[in-house]
């Protein structure tokens, strides 16, 4: 026999029908995840391109003579920084979800360790709770905020 052959019955053998993991079928949960996965890529690549654009527009620092103007530039130089701060987070927990993606622990929930519903992981695919356990988060934070 040759050592071709040889190797494909020992794959046969072993459960692996010479299909490596990358060519095995996915789940129908699977194949939805990694379609989020490619919306993640995606938001990413969005939001580096805008945010890459909006820093060389930044208005720079500028002293006008009459205050209000001052105010106003101030003001909306204030409001793209603070854009900004809020895109940055929201890139962390795209890298950080494409992570659990890639380590197979996306989608189930770091509180009660139960999978996440997929039309959820769709809807927000950066969650890390089930809605049971973020409704009760929500709960309790309403509890302590309002004394």
């Amino acid at each position: 026999m040759s050592p071709k052959k040889d190797k494909l019955l020992s794959k046969e053998k072993n459960g692996n029908s010479g299909q490596d993991s990358a060519e095995r079928e996915l789940s129908p949960r699977e194949e939805k995840i990694q379609g989020i996965k490619n919306n993640l890529l995606r938001q990413k690549e969005s939001i580096l391109s805008e945010a890459e654009v909006a820093m060389n527009a930044l208005p720079e620092q500028t002293v006008f003579p009459d205050l209000g103007d001052q105010a106003s530039a101030e003001m909306d130089r204030s409001f793209m920084l603070r854009l900004r701060g809020r895109e940055q987070r929201l890139l962390k927990k795209i890298e950080e979800a494409i992570e659990r993606i890639d380590s197979g622990s996306f989608g189930i929930c770091e509180i009660c360790g139960e999978p996440i519903d997929i039309k959820r992981l769709q809807a927000r695919p950066v969650t890390t709770m089930c809605i049971a356990c973020k409704t009760e988060q929500e709960e309790e934070e309403k509890l302590q905020g309002g004394h």
